[in-house]
């Protein structure tokens, strides 16, 4: 155990500080913190503090409560959305095939633009990009054996995926460090989103069992009103605990990036070899080339995490 007095002794040698720190990370922050009062104006000292505090300190910056207000109420405005087809009457398959990129990107995409301050221009082009798109899809005829229907409602998430990238780099959409950030936010919403979702799921359980122990059944009332707002919220809520902390999921997408990243690799090595030896044609096979589409994509979700983490 670290003691304040070692400390003391070794404020001004930054190497046997370091050793200290390495020794018992714990106990030199804790006993640290309780000399720091002492030290003030010691720059080796202030240093240590922003290092050692600067996380624990990390504060919401600017309009906080307002910043909180709009969350709740965009999530609020979302989980109505995804209630759609609860509320109007209307085809679950035909709303959220048609529809599933709006419930989880809209309301998203407007936070951004708000807590970036958009200009009126490129507000506008987002909002028509988002406008066009819902009227294009919904007007669609129905026609579930149509490709260009099944096509379309595949392709338009990744659209409407785009848009959020033009809103969140704003004004520098042609910074590199920008499009970086990008690609970690997307990671590291990978990653919260899956951790609010789990937690969600084992309240639901939860709360399931506890009501059926007493004889009622309340997933018809449970649905509508928790688990598909629940749903629908969540990527707003990670969003905002993203920007608010980022020190929560910044360690945990590079972990996903290098366990992952070279299993995929081997898993596509062997199955393109597979695709060798049985002689599949992937071109002759409209399944099969929607099978890999959707491969495709999460081996993109796996780059996003490699490139981010090797950015850092």
């Amino acid at each position: 155990m670290i003691v304040k007095e070692i400390i003391i002794t070794y404020i001004n040698d930054p190497k046997e500080l370091e050793k200290l720190f390495r020794q018992d990370s714990s106990s030199f922050r804790r006993e640290f913190n309780l000399i720091y009062p002492e030290l003030r104006n010691n720059q080796l000292a202030d240093f240590w503090n922003e290092r050692l505090n600067y996380e624990n300190r990390t504060e919401i910056p600017g309009n906080s409560r307002g910043e909180l207000m709009f969350v709740i109420i965009a999530s609020l405005i979302a989980g109505i959305f995804a209630n759609i087809p609860e509320i109007f009457q209307v085809d679950e398959t035909f709303f959220y095939s048609r529809n599933i990129g709006f419930i989880a990107l809209l309301m998203i995409t407007i936070y951004f633009g708000w807590v970036g301050n958009l200009t009126k221009r490129k507000i506008i082009a987002a909002a028509s990009a988002f406008l066009a798109s819902a009227v294009f899809i919904n007007l669609l005829p129905v026609n579930d054996s149509s490709d260009t229907l099944i096509l379309s409602c595949i392709h338009l998430p990744l659209f409407l995926w785009t848009v959020l990238g033009f809103v969140f780099t704003g004004d520098r959409l042609n910074d590199y460090q920008k499009r970086m950030d990008f690609l970690r936010y997307n990671g590291d919403l990978i990653v919260i989103t899956a951790i609010i979702l789990i937690s969600g799921m084992a309240l639901t359980a939860m709360t399931q069992g506890l009501f059926s122990l007493i004889g009622l059944e309340i997933f018809d009332f449970y649905k509508p009103f928790v688990i598909i707002p629940g749903l629908a919220a969540a990527p707003i809520v990670g969003t905002y605990v993203i920007r608010k902390n980022p020190q929560l999921v910044s360690k945990v997408s590079p972990v996903i990036a290098r366990i992952f990243s070279p299993l995929v690799l081997i898993t596509l090595v062997a199955y393109l070899i597979a695709i060798i030896a049985t002689g599949k044609d992937p071109y002759n096979d409209r399944e099969f080339l929607l099978t890999f589409n959707i491969l495709l994509i999460g081996v993109m979700a796996i780059v996003i995490f490699s490139v981010a983490e090797t950015s850092v």
